[in-house]
């Protein structure tokens, strides 16, 4: 949770970094997300414990801060998002 909140702060401080963060979230979404309680756009837990052992080799690691955010830039840059 500390995580998201200091993502959310940085977002609300440089708008364009949000856009980054929310459009790298929806592309992270599982499909079907809308038939199935909460009905949030969420990523699967197993993509991402998958994603965090590749990363950092423990699927239970949470990544840095300036780790999503250089993440997030870098896809926008390759993608030309």
């Amino acid at each position: 949770m500390g995580l998201t909140v200091a993502l959310a702060l940085r977002g609300v401080i440089r708008p364009r970094l949000a856009l980054d963060l929310i459009r790298m979230v929806w592309a992270f979404r599982a499909r079907y997300w809308y038939r199935r309680f909460p009905f949030l756009p969420l990523p699967p837990r197993t993509y991402m414990q998958w994603r965090m052992y590749t990363a950092y080799g423990d699927e239970r690691a949470v990544p840095p801060l300036d780790d999503v955010v250089r993440f997030a830039r870098w896809r926008r840059e390759v993608m030309r998002l």
